[in-house]
């Protein structure tokens, strides 16, 4: 009966220590997901950063390249306007703001 009840607490023990070592192989293998799960987080995010300053870089180059362009349709705009005459009425000027351009 003795030795009957030490196999019995020995076999218990032994599920015992096969339960825990499960549970630490568990444990393990979720940290492991859990790093992996978070290295692609960080890459993802790296990788939306990186895309949203190439965005940025396009508006900005876009923006340069629209003010540029204003500025050459502006100036051309102020050439031709210097050399049209001023628009005259029965041999008088119509004294309209639009005829006198002052040169900038």
């Amino acid at each position: 009966e003795r030795r009957e009840r030490e196999r019995k607490l020995s076999k218990e023990m032994a599920e015992k220590a096969t339960r825990e070592l499960e549970k630490m192989q568990l444990q393990e293998k979720a940290e492991v997901k859990y790093k992996e799960w978070l290295k692609k987080k960080r890459a993802e995010e790296a990788e939306k950063k990186k895309k949203e300053k190439e965005k940025e870089k396009e508006r900005e180059a876009e923006l340069q390249e629209k003010k540029v362009r204003s500025e050459k349709i502006f100036k051309e705009w102020l050439h031709n306007a210097r050399n049209k005459p001023c628009p005259v009425l029965n041999g008088k000027s119509t004294g309209l703001y639009f005829c006198c351009y002052v040169v900038i």
